[in-house]
């Protein structure tokens, strides 16, 4: 019998949209977007339904082992807005490592990543009215590990709300210029290069 090829997409998944297909509750879905997904597709390293940005769906189930329960880790980069301006101070406390609260109540010390303050990314679609007098700051934050709400808690815990967060890239995955509820097909061996999974085969075929 003929394996069935695995399918691989990317979507700027819009704001007020799980990273599901079906949900108990009345929430915007993935199978709201436009486009005929094979049976079987799912969300890899899901965003929260306020976030926005670059959303990896496939097929093939071990890809969530393979890019996040590695040796190796990845990065992944975002785009956050927050309230009022971030100092240098705080940058160093972002970039150095900050405690946390995650799952079980405990604190979590964050692994050191890359932080910048840079302009406001061009062509982002207004969600709501945005008054450029109010203070604000646009960060570009690289990390390589991801708990639950983990750049909003960030943020959060340096004192800054997070008013909006996109994430623009997967390691050589990059969001480039899909819109909104965009999809992007890509061919399964430039997929894993970009991840920088390698060896993906052997360790497919294997388990």
């Amino acid at each position: 019998m003929t394996q069935t090829k695995h399918r691989y997409f990317i979507l700027n998944k819009p704001a007020n949209m799980v990273s599901q297909f079906i949900s108990p509750d009345n929430v915007g879905l993935l199978g709201d977007i436009k486009f005929d997904f094979p049976e079987g597709t799912h969300a890899i390293g899901r965003l929260d339904s306020h976030s926005e940005g670059l959303l990896i769906l496939t097929t093939n189930k071990k890809v969530t082992r393979l890019l996040f329960q590695g040796e190796v880790p990845h990065s992944r980069t975002y785009v956050v807005h927050v309230k009022n301006v971030v100092s240098e101070e705080t940058l160093h406390k972002l970039r150095t490592g900050i405690p946390i609260l995650i799952k079980g109540n405990v604190y979590w010390v964050t692994t050191p990543c890359d932080v910048e303050i840079i302009e406001k990314p061009k062509g982002l679609i207004k969600l709501s009215p945005e008054r450029e007098d109010i203070p604000h700051s646009w960060l570009k934050l690289t990390m390589t590990e991801g708990k639950y709400h983990q750049v909003r808690k960030m943020v959060g815990t340096a004192g800054h709300k997070c008013k909006r967060l996109i994430r623009i890239s997967i390691e050589d995955i990059v969001l480039g210029d899909l819109k909104p509820g965009e999809v992007l097909e890509m061919e399964e061996e430039e997929f894993f290069e970009k991840l920088k999974i390698t060896n993906w085969k052997e360790k497919s075929a294997s388990n």
